[in-house]
């Protein structure tokens, strides 16, 4: 069990759709100890396999001292919504509102191939959204109006990480299965 390496805007593997999970196996349950050893220790909500560069659809959350992960997410979201803070571990130091549905289903399955629902409202609804929204390549700043958009694309070309290095492409030490990944 390791901490891996989070990439950042700009990284490719961040705006793929991630592949369905076929096989449970030792594999998939080393990666959600992984994700969930690297979203620990970044102080995370949340995170989603392609940010650690596994093309899966799998991610964890840590919101309210609750624990979790899911594997291969389909969501049921609630026509209320939510506005509030977001931010992303792959886009250090930037938050702005965004809208999200109030409350969630989430179906799927645990590391084991057993079948789990999860409920959730608020802040566990808005992070299980945000990290299925990565298994479809898709990042939260996608979901702020033009205007906040515009001001967190600049704010992300001026920030200190943004094109400093150009990210790091690992083999993954899990297997993408010949996903081409």
């Amino acid at each position: 069990m390791a901490v891996q390496p989070i990439r950042l805007f700009g990284d490719p593997v961040l705006r793929s759709r991630a592949s369905e999970v076929t096989t449970f196996d030792k594999e998939l349950q080393r990666l959600v100890q992984d994700l969930t050893d690297t979203m620990l220790e970044a102080r995370g909500a949340g995170l989603a396999a392609p940010q650690i560069g596994v093309g899966l659809r799998v991610f964890t959350w840590h919101v309210d001292g609750e624990l979790g992960h899911l594997v291969n997410p389909t969501l049921e979201l609630s026509e209320e919504i939510q506005d509030g803070l977001e931010g992303c571990l792959s886009l250090p130091e930037l938050t702005y509102e965004c809208k999200r549905a109030m409350s969630v289903v989430a179906q799927g399955f645990d590391m084991h191939g057993e079948p789990v629902t999860i409920n959730g409202s608020e802040l566990l609804a808005r992070a299980i959204q945000h990290e299925t929204d990565h298994l479809d390549g898709v990042l939260f700043i996608d979901k702020l109006d033009s205007e906040a958009r515009k001001q967190a694309m600049k704010e992300i070309r001026e920030s200190d990480w943004f094109g400093a290095e150009q990210p790091v492409i690992r083999v993954s030490p899990h297997a993408t299965r010949g996903f081409g990944l």
